[in-house]
């Protein structure tokens, strides 16, 4: 099993040696999940008796938010990145590398050869004439972001020679102008598949929440993988209270926009800085020494060694601020 961020236990018990007091004291950046999580709405008593249905609004909440009734509801889009390899024979797919690790060990692990293509653009990846293509936008882990008219584009290019685009949109919900997934499996894109989850932008990441967008022969085959009641009936109510409450997104549109340009410059002098609005990543030779570092102040971020880059999820309230402010004007290398 591939490593992940949000380990934040096996963190404290590691750094123990170095970190006064428990748990509650860490500040935890290794995720990107948003720190203004949506409140916890009251949840209708019947959902902990009765099977989940399908008809409960879910779907007509997520098709509204999403512009899109052509999907299927998840236990998170991971459940996705697992089995959406298996509809397809094995074929030859490039993956827009660094790219959240899930994607291609998923697909090899169906059986298609992956190609990796490190730091290429999209154009790259088209030419590189694979079948299937699969990309993050905004990329996980740098926080870089293709414009949504380069992507159809590519979809389009694509279908000319019967191919398909797979895109993870989990950490798009803040840009929504710049996602695709309205268009997934309709007749401007019909080979695309959109992947979106509840867990970054709402900040419902134990919800366990997802949708995929696409052709609706895909999605069927999909949900007989899934089986039954693939969500729970208190998760489906949640997140359906969730996509409808347009108030509170624009809301925390707005607040994330001010902390993602924060983020930003203070870590402008670490290195180089890449971001999207729900974390930003540095690009450093020393991103194993800072990581270190900050773990032995109970700061805990996300390292990814094979490319020398380290990635800090938004603080939350101010004190989480002037923490991190703190030791990153303390660090040298």
């Amino acid at each position: 099993m591939l490593e992940h961020g949000g380990r934040l236990r096996a963190a404290a018990r590691q750094y123990a040696p170095f970190c006064k007091g428990g748990l509650a004291d860490w500040l935890d950046l290794s995720t990107g999940i948003n720190p203004g999580v949506y409140p916890l709405p009251a949840i209708d008593p019947a959902c902990w008796h009765r099977l989940p249905e399908d008809d409960d609004g879910l779907a007509v909440a997520a098709a509204t938010y999403y512009g899109n009734d052509r999907l299927l509801a998840l236990p998170g889009s991971q459940a996705a990145i697992q089995w959406l390899p298996a509809l397809f024979p094995p074929v030859a797919v490039a993956c827009l590398t660094p790219i959240y690790e899930e994607h291609p060990h998923a697909w090899e692990r169906a059986g298609h050869k992956l190609r990796r293509l490190q730091n290429a653009s999209l154009a790259r990846a088209l030419a590189a004439a694979t079948p299937i293509i699969v990309l993050c936008n905004p990329n996980n882990p740098t926080g870089r972001t293709l414009p949504a008219a380069e992507v159809l584009a590519a979809a389009v290019q694509l279908q000319r020679r019967g191919g398909w685009l797979i895109v993870d949109e989990a950490f798009g919900d803040p840009d929504p102008e710049n996602c695709v997934t309205a268009f997934a499996g309709g007749p401007a894109a019909p080979n695309l598949i959109v992947l979106r989850s509840l867990g970054k932008f709402f900040g419902l990441a134990g919800a366990r929440v997802g949708f995929v967008f696409g052709a609706p022969e895909k999605l069927a085959r999909l949900r007989e993988v899934l089986g039954p009641w693939p969500l729970s009936g208190p998760a489906r109510d949640v997140a359906r209270q969730a996509l409808a409450d347009g108030a509170w997104q624009a809301q925390a549109r707005r607040d994330l926009a001010l902390a993602s340009v924060r983020l930003a410059t203070l870590l402008a002098p670490i290195g180089e800085v890449s971001h999207c609005a729900l974390f930003a990543t540095v690009a450093t030779a020393h991103a194993a020494a800072l990581f270190e570092y900050l773990a032995r102040q109970a700061i805990l971020t996300r390292h990814f060694p094979a490319h020398g880059l380290l990635r800090f999820g938004l603080p939350g309230g101010e004190a989480e601020w002037q923490r991190l402010g703190s030791a990153l004007a303390n660090w040298s290398p």
